[in-house]
């Protein structure tokens, strides 16, 4: 009885991370949103660093004027 109860403890187990990693690829576009804006309202918050970063297309602004 012991080795039945190890047994379905282990199923019980794979079964409820399979239903985890079914819920993260199931919501997975919403998770990335959410982290996303967390990090964008913590570099808001940034206290002291009013530094900004150039855009990657700076770099070709003087091919427009060709």
């Amino acid at each position: 009885m012991k080795i039945a109860r190890f047994v379905l403890k282990i199923v019980a187990a794979s079964l409820a991370t399979a239903a985890l990693a079914c819920c993260v690829v199931a919501y997975w576009d919403k998770i990335a949103e959410f982290f996303c804006s967390l990090t964008g309202k913590v570099k808001e918050k940034t206290v002291g660093c009013h530094c900004s970063y150039p855009s990657e297309y700076d770099d070709y602004a003087d091919w427009d004027l060709e």
